[in-house]
């Protein structure tokens, strides 16, 4: 049996504007299970970041549970929550969020320091065998203005990684990146899902979907359905894509 990491339990996120309320997550109940590869898909608006950012505490939630290693996160004050984000999460967005005057190592050795696992050698070590991993070990004292956006969301990647995260998150990681240096991304995230890291990754791209073995649909803030797939072999990848063209039809999106 799956063992369950994250668990989220009547979740539900409104926000109020000039006196109006949107809902935008609807009493969600979800699962996110060690090990997997687990993607958010649904139309524009439908809540896909909405539900990672609550589930992740990077935003609160109105109403329902977030729980972690079966301990309640989603009451947390400020501070607990952002000891918990630096030691057990990762998280990669489709901007990559990289200090602007730090190189790459920097950018990647200073989370590490934040994480607080590690000594300053250690933490150093982490850092260079991480950028070796993603393949950027030569642009580590580049400016991430000097390097190409695929190789900064690399370095994001082992920013990300550095903490030895649970569970990394990421939102539309390729969103703002050209089709070699998508490929090469999701190519480091699939990866890591098979050396055991656990992901939950927001997409509109079937590109990036068919990489994950669980597949959750979102509409109108509520989890629709789910598609269940073997893990990820690049030979069966056209099968994959047209098994989850016809899920995703079936489900007008």
């Amino acid at each position: 049996m799956k063992q369950a990491l994250l668990q989220g339990r009547q979740v539900s996120k409104v926000f109020a504007q000039d006196q109006m309320k949107n809902k935008v997550l609807d009493q969600v109940d979800v699962d996110i299970y060690k090990e997997d590869f687990t993607i958010i898909m649904g139309s524009s608006g439908a809540g896909k970041s909405t539900l990672l950012y609550a589930l992740s505490g990077m935003d609160g939630v109105t109403d329902g549970t977030v729980a972690y290693k079966g301990k309640q996160i989603s009451r947390l004050k400020e501070k607990h929550m952002a000891k918990l984000r630096a030691q057990e999460f990762g998280f990669v967005f489709q901007q990559t969020h990289l200090v602007s005057n730090l190189t790459l190592f920097e950018n990647v050795a200073v989370a590490g320091f934040v994480s607080k696992k590690g000594s300053t050698a250690e933490i150093q070590e982490r850092t260079r065998s991480l950028l070796a991993q993603m393949g950027v070990e030569k642009a580590g004292n580049r400016l991430p203005s000097q390097v190409s956006g695929g190789e900064a969301q690399r370095a994001a990647i082992a920013r990300a990684m550095i903490g030895n995260p649970g569970l990394l998150f990421a939102d539309e990681p390729t969103g703002a990146l050209n089709k070699s240096h998508t490929e090469g991304v999701l190519s480091l995230l699939t990866s890591l899902n098979n050396s055991g890291q656990s992901i939950l990754m927001v997409t509109h791209d079937l590109r990036a979907a068919v990489r994950g073995n669980r597949i959750l649909y979102l509409e109108d803030g509520k989890i629709l359905d789910e598609l269940i797939l073997p893990r990820y072999q690049a030979e069966d990848e056209r099968s994959r894509e047209n098994r989850l063209k016809d899920w995703l039809s079936e489900l007008q999106w």
